[in-house]
């Protein structure tokens, strides 16, 4: 597992987050998990330093505790609180194709803000979650 933020493996994203940081922007990102985790899980904690490195907070909520959260369907990033990339995958995990959809239906984002909201607040430190 390449660790390294500063290796080529990471020359695409490590760059980008740190550029939009340094504007100002809070980089927040949260994973709801199912527990036990599975080795998919196990790799993306312990590759999660490269991203903190990077500039980014990470936080960890497992499933049981977002049981009255009103989730969007889809894995998500919001940006500016008004524009929502949802990322699409198969049954399989894989990338469905197309990979993504784009709204900027201000309803569909307030959803997405406010949903987020609460995972962060009851998300753990990355740093605390163990697998």
């Amino acid at each position: 597992m390449d660790l390294d933020p500063e290796s080529e493996n990471w020359s695409g994203w490590v760059p980008l987050v740190r550029e939009t940081v340094a504007r100002g922007v809070v980089a927040r990102r949260a994973r709801i998990v199912s527990e036990p985790v599975t080795e998919y899980i196990r790799y993306e904690h312990a590759s999660t330093p490269v991203n903190l490195a990077a500039g980014e907070l990470v936080r960890w909520l497992p499933r049981r505790k977002a049981l009255d959260v009103a989730l969007p369907g889809a894995d998500f990033w919001l940006f500016d609180g008004r524009l929502v990339r949802f990322n699409i995958f198969t049954g399989d995990g894989d990338w469905a194709d197309p990979r993504c959809e784009m709204t900027g239906d201000p309803a569909v984002a307030r959803l997405c803000a406010s949903a987020f909201e609460v995972v962060w607040e009851r998300g753990i430190l990355h740093e605390r979650y163990v697998v």
